[in-house]
């Protein structure tokens, strides 16, 4: 029987800890700070500098990459993440909104975390489905915030950011799915390890998620 250590156990929740203090002020700032951009490499640094910007993208994108791992998957299904969030960024950009954005992100945590947390593993074609759904609204919360900026800017600088954006976000989700296998064994969906991972994401969706709601009611009563 797999025996854990302390130091693994306490492992995930550091790390998770580590990651919500580096995405989470510190960070909160553009790339660029501030200064227009004008050229695809600006818009190519403001692309790879906005996925560590939130810590609920980072948190999603993490999670991404572990269940990708136990599809069998690995590489191929965090792209239908990538293109369904580029997809999600360009129609914002092009003025097409998505509503309820902030809800959706937060149930994607709560969904994709507890997927994890499960310790099932879905077949590819679902799990790309799944990632292809919250795709689109993360997708369009970047572009809200930041992308049609570089719309304005020209395509290039448009560009340049999409590349960025997406570039940077499957390195993350591969590296999560890495990390998972290669530092703490968990070569099964139901290894404690991974499970714990997702618990934590899981945590997060909930805590966006009620937040949510509170908003929600705060916004009816007054």
């Amino acid at each position: 029987m797999k025996t854990l250590s302390f130091r693994k156990f306490a492992s995930v929740p550091v790390v998770a800890g580590i990651a919500s203090v580096i995405a989470g002020p510190a960070l909160a700032h553009h790339p660029l700070g501030g200064a227009p951009m004008e050229t695809f490499n600006h818009g190519l640094l403001s692309g790879i500098g906005h996925p560590l910007l939130g810590f609920d993208h980072l948190f999603f994108v993490l999670a991404v990459g572990i269940a990708a791992l136990y599809t069998g998957h690995r590489y191929l299904a965090p792209a239908g993440y990538i293109v369904a969030m580029l997809l999600g960024c360009l129609m914002m950009s092009l003025g097409v909104g998505l509503p309820a954005k902030e809800i959706i992100i937060g149930l994607s945590l709560l969904a994709v975390g507890g997927l994890v947390l499960s310790g099932r593993a879905l077949g590819l074609v679902p799990t790309v489905a799944l990632f292809a759904v919250f795709g689109l609204f993360h997708g369009s919360a970047f572009g809200d915030t930041i992308a049609a900026q570089e719309a304005a800017m020209g395509g290039e600088v448009l560009v340049g950011y999409l590349i960025g954006l997406g570039v940077l976000q499957y390195g993350i989700a591969v590296a999560s799915g890495w990390a998972v296998t290669k530092l703490f064994r968990a070569v099964e969906s139901s290894a404690v390890e991974a499970r714990l991972a997702g618990a934590v994401v899981a945590g997060v969706g909930m805590f966006l998620t009620l937040e949510n709601i509170e908003g929600i009611a705060f916004s009816v009563l007054l």
